[in-house]
């Protein structure tokens, strides 16, 4: 009713879901996967304007959506600089040990954390490295079988889950970490899609591995470490790469922080968010 009275319509669009629900385990050619298709269709056939997060969420604009350029604006997500300014490190996340490795975000199917505790696994039990400390942050439909399944492989003294934080916790974490982790799963969903804890990670101007991603190494550039996609084993082998070489975990943190701060950082997608509207306001008149 609204757009059929003249308002303007404006699609502001962070989640691919098509591919978001084979990455959570529906079949391709299912039922829920197709309706997410058809309202898809329908919703850029409404909207005047689509705010795309990166050139890959463009080309499904442009591509399925059937949008025209002019009409499709990028505006990345990203936090503003001084979100986590006031964030001091606090030993305590360490548990009493020399390194910390921090993760921060959702723990669905999709998000990779097997990976992350098979590479603690690796890190704690194989290579007996019990000078590193794992402390994750966040919740999620998977948290309690994740929490379960650190427990029962007697990893828990040091792969600790925080469940959600506040800023202040969280800004502390990450200023306390020596390296964090994104351990996103390599599929058509991630690979196409800008994760916020990278960004969150650069804020801090922190040091990361994950796996490698088409948009997080656009995101990160040097800033990471890339391991072999979906490979625990190479995972580990990065994240101790890094903790045993303070010189490279700075020299890349620093980089993040200058990506962040020249190009990434929300106040940098401002103009980009007002455009959009401005072109949106210039529709059907």
């Amino acid at each position: 009713p609204l757009v059929a009275s003249g308002a303007r319509l404006i699609y502001d669009h962070h989640d691919a879901c098509p591919e978001l629900m084979i990455a959570k385990g529906h079949r391709e050619d299912g039922w829920q996967v197709r309706l997410t298709r058809f309202f898809e269709r329908l919703t850029y056939r409404f909207s005047d304007v689509s705010i795309e997060t990166n050139e890959s969420y463009r080309d499904i604009a442009v591509g399925r959506g059937g949008m025209s350029d002019e009409d499709v604006f990028v505006v990345r997500s990203a936090p503003e600089i001084t979100r986590f300014a006031n964030a001091r490190p606090d030993e305590k996340w360490r548990h009493g040990r020399k390194h910390l490795v921090g993760y921060v975000g959702v723990m669905g199917l999709q998000d990779g954390l097997d990976y992350l505790i098979d590479a603690a696994q690796v890190i704690i039990v194989d290579l007996q490295r019990r000078d590193i400390q794992f402390v994750l942050v966040g919740s999620g439909p998977e948290f309690p079988r994740l929490r379960e399944r650190v427990r029962s492989l007697g990893l828990g003294d040091q792969v600790v889950f925080t469940g959600r934080a506040s800023d202040e916790d969280l800004g502390a974490m990450l200023a306390t970490a020596d390296v964090c982790v994104n351990p996103d799963e390599a599929n058509r969903m991630n690979d196409i899609s800008t994760m916020n804890k990278v960004m969150e990670y650069m804020a801090l101007g922190k040091p990361m591995v994950q796996f490698g991603l088409h948009e997080g190494r656009i995101s990160a550039g040097d800033a990471s470490l890339y391991a072999v996609r979906n490979d625990a084993t190479s995972l580990a082998k990065c994240i101790v790469r890094l903790i045993d070489d303070p010189d490279e975990r700075a020299r890349m943190g620093q980089i993040g922080l200058q990506r962040l701060a020249t190009t990434l950082s929300w106040e940098m997608q401002v103009p980009k968010l007002l455009a959009a509207y401005e072109r949106a306001a210039g529709q059907r008149s």
